[in-house]
């Protein structure tokens, strides 16, 4: 493949609410997957969360995110080509709009390819604390470990 997957995936990321640019970097059927696959309970909190087919859905996911989170610092720190596709990994740090909490997290995205085209895009955070940065009280009770006791957090 003589396309450079990473140099497309940084124009992508770069572009995300130019949706004249996400229909030249991406096919029109684009899967493009926030964080899962569909859980109800994580898209009340964050309501991008999930799974979301073409180019045009893009600007209105990292618009909802602009919308919720001041971005403070957002870093590749390593990328990954092989065959038709390229993964980012690295961190970031967001503050939430409406708390003022921030939240750093690692995170990791894969993106598969059609040609020289963005096919399918995976990315995957700290769903857990990027959530909690919204949390504004009360207590959530686990129970994790078998031989453990519940705990509140």
């Amino acid at each position: 493949m003589s396309t450079n997957l990473t140099a497309v995936l940084q124009q992508l990321l770069q572009n995300t609410s130019n949706l004249e640019s996400l229909r030249q970097l991406m096919t029109p059927d684009a899967t493009y997957v926030s964080l899962n696959f569909d859980n109800p309970e994580l898209k009340r909190i964050m309501p991008w969360a999930g799974t979301h087919n073409g180019p045009q859905e893009l600007p209105k996911v990292f618009g909802a995110i602009l919308s919720f989170w001041k971005t403070l610092d957002f870093k590749v720190t390593d990328t990954i080509e092989q065959g038709d596709r390229a993964a980012f990994f690295g961190s970031f740090t967001y503050k939430s709009n409406t708390t003022g909490k921030e939240i750093t997290s690692p995170f990791s995205l894969l993106a598969r390819f059609e040609g020289d085209k963005v096919a399918y895009v995976q990315f995957l955070e700290d769903s857990y604390g990027t959530a909690g940065s919204f949390k504004t009280g009360g207590a959530s009770r686990f129970h994790s470990d078998p031989s453990g006791t519940e705990i509140e957090v």
